[in-house]
C-alpha cells in the first residue's frame, strides 16, 4: 500500500506532487488547503482535515485512519504549539497511534525516535517554503512494515 502525505499547500500544488499523490493508493492532506479547489487534481481517496487557515472549509480537525500494522492520525498541529508543534504534546494526545501526521510549520520533520512517529510533509505549496515544495510517501509492505520517503521539488516547474 502506498499512501501519498501533504500539508500546507494554500491554494497551489507543485505539479510533480500532484502527479506522485495520484500514483498512490490514498492521499492524505493535512491542513491550509485555502482553496478546495485544489483537491480537485487528486484522484485517490482523499483525507484531509482543516488548518488554522481553513475555518471556511468542511473538513474535520482530526482524522483516524485504521491501516496495516497500525493506526495513523491526522491533524493540523497548531494546536500543539502555535510556532513550533510539541512532539510531546502530540504523542500525549495520540498515544494509540503508530504514527501522527501534522503540518503548520511548513518544514519536513521525520521523528521515528519514539512512539508514535510524528511526521509533518512540508509544505507541498510556495507559501514559506524555503523554495522546495515538499510531500511525503508512506509505503506499508504485506509484512505491515511502515516505510517513508521524502520527496523535494523546485518551486519553480
Amino acid at each position: 500500500m502506498k499512501i501519498g502525505i501533504l500539508s500546507d499547500s494554500h491554494g497551489w500544488i507543485h505539479p510533480e506532487i500532484i502527479k506522485l499523490m495520484n500514483s498512490c493508493e490514498r492521499i492524505i492532506h493535512a491542513g491550509d488547503i485555502i482553496e478546495k479547489k485544489t483537491l480537485q487534481a487528486f484522484t485517490a481517496p482523499l483525507t484531509a482535515i482543516r488548518g488554522n487557515n481553513d475555518g471556511h472549509l468542511s473538513f474535520a480537525d482530526i482524522e483516524t485512519l485504521n491501516l496495516p500494522g497500525g493506526i495513523l492520525v491526522v491533524e493540523h498541529g497548531h494546536q500543539h504549539g502555535w510556532q513550533t508543534p510539541s512532539h510531546k504534546s502530540l504523542r500525549e494526545a495520540h498515544a494509540g497511534a503508530k504514527m501522527v501526521v501534522y503540518g503548520h510549520t511548513h518544514k519536513q520533520a521525520l521523528d521515528t525516535t519514539g512512539s508514535p512517529w510524528i511526521i509533518n510533509p512540508g509544505a507541498s505549496g510556495k507559501v514559506r517554503n524555503g523554495g522546495v515544495c515538499k510531500c511525503l510517501i508512506l509505503t506499508i509492505d504485506d509484512e505491515q512494515n511502515w516505510q517513508i520517503s521524502c520527496h523535494n521539488f523546485p518551486d519553480n516547474p
